[in-house]
């Protein structure tokens, strides 16, 4: 034992002490300060569990297909590991990513095995949950829906629904042949008429089912709500009065027309006599040609009505000399001036001062007739014939 010791003795007295110190002891110093840091940090420090919360990422989904179902975005993971590891972990964007290039219509079952979960060295995953995810693949498709109108209550007392018209009145949506089968048009949520009167346009939503609402959110339409009077259509023979031209009356030929009328229903309670809602005249127009029949509202008549057609339109006169009692030209035209005035005024219209009388009776072909009156005045009743 002695001669051991010796001899080590012997053989360190023969080492260079300075040549071991001064060789790589810079580089050997450093490997030893970052193995102890290190260590420190991996190996020393203390390991933790935790769960995090991983996002589902669809990659490479075929465009003619669509997940039709719904299934979890985001699976629990249970890991273990350094805790800044873990903590640096959750602040990255790690998700779990599903590939479906190879995917066809149909349901497809993902694993969530551990090994699909991208972790960090050093981080340890435990558990996945859900272990799996159910996928419903559909094919994509285009389809145009009708939009029809739903409505409550009903329009004022005499009036009806003329129009109610959707804006759009078509709407395409595009999702899983499945969901959208299902179907064949969509619907308004209700539209109030109670007591309507007038024409309006309103913003209404539309009535959709919640895989409907998923596609394309919740959606309004412009419905276009038009109201109008209630009529009836009457048809009347009219006894025309006796026309009078250029201050001479005269008589006509037919002396009857026929008179096809839309008279709203208010104007018609209380069995109200339809003829006693229009007057028939005859009107000179420019020219010696036959005289024109018109159809005016009585004074007070203050709902419209629709004149349909007038047979004839035309009426001829029959004699050509003053009857006994006319009354002389100028006195004519006061009282043709005065008679048209009363009506126009009765229809709360203003008439603008005609020629006096020195004035018309420079000419008889210039004499003021009712038809020139209501032309010169702008005052010409526009009627459907």
């Amino acid at each position: 034992m002695k001669n051991f010791f010796d001899s080590l003795s012997n053989t360190i007295s023969k080492i260079n002490l300075t040549e071991l110190v001064s060789k790589d002891w810079v580089l050997k110093f450093v490997s030893l300060v970052l193995a102890v840091v290190l260590w420190h940090f991996v190996g020393g420090e203390d390991r933790v569990d935790k769960n995090v919360m991983i996002p589902i990422e669809i990659i490479n989904l075929p465009r003619d297909l669509v997940i039709s179902n719904q299934f979890k975005k985001e699976i629990e993971v249970s890991v273990s590991g350094p805790r800044s590891v873990i903590l640096e972990m959750t602040s990255k964007a790690i998700t779990r990513q599903v590939d479906l290039s190879s995917a066809t219509p149909g349901t497809m079952v993902i694993e969530n095995d551990n090994d699909h979960i991208p972790v960090p060295r050093g981080i340890t995953v435990q558990r996945v949950q859900p272990s799996s995810i159910i996928l419903s693949l559909d094919k994509l498709i285009q389809k145009q829906f009708p939009i029809s109108a739903r409505t409550v209550g009903k329009v004022a007392t005499g009036y009806v629904v003329q129009i109610l018209k959707m804006d759009p009145d078509v709407i395409t949506i595009t999702g899983p042949l499945t969901i959208l089968s299902q179907f064949d048009e969509i619907f308004t949520k209700a539209i109030n008429l109670e007591g309507v009167k007038q024409s309006v346009q309103l913003q209404v939503p539309l009535e959709l089912e919640p895989a409907i609402v998923e596609l394309i959110g919740e959606t309004s339409v412009t419905a276009d709500l038009k109201v109008g009077l209630d009529t009836l259509t009457k048809t009347m023979e009219e006894l025309l009065e006796e026309a009078v031209i250029d201050g001479v009356k005269r008589d006509v030929q037919p002396i009857k027309v026929k008179v096809t009328a839309n008279i709203p229903k208010l104007l018609l309670r209380d069995n109200v006599d339809p003829k006693s809602l229009l007057t028939v005249i005859a009107m000179k127009e420019d020219g010696d040609g036959d005289l024109k029949v018109q159809v005016l509202p009585q004074a007070g008549v203050e709902l419209p009505i629709e004149i349909l057609s007038i047979i004839p339109a035309t009426v001829s006169w029959t004699d050509t000399k003053p009857r006994p009692g006319a009354k002389s030209a100028p006195e004519t035209r006061q009282s043709e001036k005065k008679a048209v005035e009363n009506i126009m005024e009765k229809k709360g219209e203003e008439l603008i001062p005609a020629k006096n009388d020195v004035e018309a009776q420079e000419s008889d072909k210039e004499a003021l007739s009712p038809i020139k009156v209501l032309k010169k005045q702008k005052y010409k009743r526009k009627l459907i014939e």
